[in-house]
């Protein structure tokens, strides 16, 4: 018996004993690859719903808030979005056209307005992206406990490295 390590096999047939440096790139390739189909797969949301990307976010964003029950003022559909508030005026208009945003009064402020999603808004986002979602979930819930927490941990890890800019400052101070 040899105490050397035993090589392992990659996918284009050749034997090699696989290193840090390599392992770290099939990694980096493979988050390469979910992200670009991630891409893919809002364009097509998008498209879908006859949206732009910021429109979608705002659906997105106010579905969420009114899961918590909780109000969406215009100026916080802006920040949230970081958009200015002449823009947030325009995506709003754009979205009451479209019959996915309704505007309420607001109950204190004679000058506010709180905005909510449709339920077709709701319907539609469930509609195009369940099945998707179904299938996230199902690919995350076969991971064992220790898959999972390998995964939590290095996309904490990365979140972490694209955080820092090149002088190593946090970028979101």
């Amino acid at each position: 018996m040899s105490d050397r390590p035993h090589p392992t096999y990659d996918a284009s047939g050749y034997w090699y004993a696989s290193t840090d440096e390599e392992r770290g790139v099939e990694v980096l390739n493979s988050l390469r690859r979910y992200r670009a189909a991630e891409s893919e797969m809002r364009r097509r949301t998008r498209t879908s719903m006859k949206m732009g990307e910021t429109d979608l976010a705002a659906i997105r964003f106010l579905l969420r808030a009114q899961r918590r029950a909780e109000t969406v003022s215009a100026k916080e559909l802006a920040d949230s979005l970081g958009i200015t508030s002449a823009s947030t005026s325009v995506l709003i208009n754009r979205l009451v056209r479209s019959g996915h945003l309704l505007r309420h009064a607001h109950p204190t402020d004679k000058r506010g307005v709180l905005l909510t999603a449709t339920g077709d808004s709701d319907g539609e986002v469930r509609a195009t992206m369940a099945s998707m979602h179904a299938r996230m979930i199902h690919a995350a819930e076969s991971m064992s406990a220790d898959e999972s927490a390998a995964v939590v941990r290095f996309l904490t890890e990365m979140t972490s490295a694209i955080e820092v800019d090149d002088q190593g400052h946090d970028e979101a101070r």
